[in-house]
């Protein structure tokens, strides 16, 4: 019998963070809040540019 071994890395956890975070932080909407599974970088990148420009 061949042994299965399952691990989990870090960076799935921080990626599963992140997206929890921007969703909040920046107040999506459902639509836009299951687009940032992919792209929530993107979203966080967006809302921060206008927090130091403004």
């Amino acid at each position: 019998m061949d042994k299965i071994i399952v691990t989990n890395s870090p960076g799935n956890g921080l990626w599963c963070i992140g997206w929890i975070f921007t969703i909040g932080y920046c107040r999506l909407s459902f639509g836009k809040g299951v687009l940032a599974i992919i792209i929530w970088p993107y979203y966080l990148g967006m809302e921060l540019s206008k927090k130091l420009h403004s």
